[in-house]
């Protein structure tokens, strides 16, 4: 009898320790390489031309601030018909943008007549890269195609996939990073005022322009400071009330977002003139659009780029999408 108790004594014994073991090596070091990170997804959204310098740079910052980069799908509307792979039917012009007509039923159903909800998943943040113009006929106050035939790239396909994630993600207070088009398609989803070509304009306002804004060789990328109000998310990321040499590269701009929830925080003085450099979205966790290009000076330092010294330094640039990350998964902002 004793014997027996002896013996079932051990068994309790060693199943104890065996489980004690166990459980510390859940709680393995946090440095240990065998610890399972959580992946920290960030949304890149459905791009017609994704070997583009300002898409694939896009995708060599997030990686670089620790993202994962998952590239989404196209978010396609309800209200219009597509091919099997992707392209709009009989929504287009003679001049390859949108149509009015589906514009109206894009800009009045919005997300709710789309797929994005399936599209987005559960990504909890989103960046919406630089790259076409896009279809006037979208704008709050639709304009004809500006005609210059050099600048006649468009994607309808894009113009609607980016219009109806952008308002999808303003509507669920969704954590967004827009860049260069991506900044005014936050704006003409807001409702604000796009020029599409700055020459024109400045020649509009008798004002003078010596291509601050793009090379008008379309080979290189120019540079200019850009003035940070103190008061922004703008200032919360850079930490300082300018910063040099920023990457530029565009002919549309937004020239007014009176009227809309958008507050613009960044500007360049070009000429005598303000341009809107930067906008936010004061009401929302994190929604700030950039006319300019950081992800091209992070790139240009990872690739050891000869150039890389002409634009706005490494850390700077880099601030922007290790702060997407954190309001996606952190909330820091």
């Amino acid at each position: 009898m004793r014997a027996f108790k002896s013996k079932s004594f051990f068994f309790l014994l060693t199943v104890f320790i065996t489980l004690a073991i166990s459980g510390c090596s859940d709680q393995t070091a946090p440095n240990s390489p065998n610890v399972s990170k959580q992946e920290k997804n960030v949304a890149l959204s459905w791009s017609n031309v994704t070997d583009s310098q300002s898409y694939t740079s896009t995708v060599t910052a997030l990686e670089k601030a620790g993202g994962k980069v998952n590239k989404l799908d196209l978010v396609k509307s309800e209200d219009l018909d597509y091919t099997e792979d992707g392209k709009l039917i009989n929504a287009t012009d003679e001049h390859g943008f949108l149509d009015e007509k589906s514009a109206e039923l894009i800009k009045k159903n919005s997300w709710h007549h789309s797929n994005v909800k399936e599209v987005l998943g559960d990504n909890k943040c989103v960046v919406i890269p630089g790259g076409w113009d896009i279809s006037p006929t979208l704008y709050r106050n639709p304009q004809g195609w500006h005609g210059i035939k050099e600048d006649s790239d468009f994607s309808p396909e894009r113009d609607v996939s980016d219009y109806l994630l952008v308002d999808y993600c303003l509507d669920n207070n969704i954590p967004l990073l827009a860049i260069c088009r991506g900044m005014q398609m936050l704006s003409v989803v807001s409702g604000g005022e796009i020029t599409q070509d700055i020459s024109k304009y400045f020649d509009q306002i008798g004002a003078e322009y010596h291509n601050e804004h793009r090379d008008p060789e379309k080979k290189n990328f120019v540079s200019h400071p850009v003035n940070v109000s103190k008061d922004s998310l703008f200032y919360k990321i850079v930490g300082k009330e300018s910063i040099e040499r920023v990457p530029s590269w565009h002919h549309q701009a937004v020239i007014s977002v009176e009227g809309t929830p958008l507050t613009v925080v960044g500007t360049y003085d070009t000429n005598g003139v303000t341009m809107i450099e930067a906008v936010e979205d004061k009401k929302l966790n994190f929604c700030l659009g950039l006319q300019f290009h950081p992800e091209i000076s992070v790139a240009k330092v990872v690739n050891h780029s000869e150039d890389a010294e002409k634009y706005t330094d490494y850390d700077t640039s880099i601030s922007f999408f290790k702060a997407i990350i954190d309001a996606g998964f952190t909330n820091t902002f």
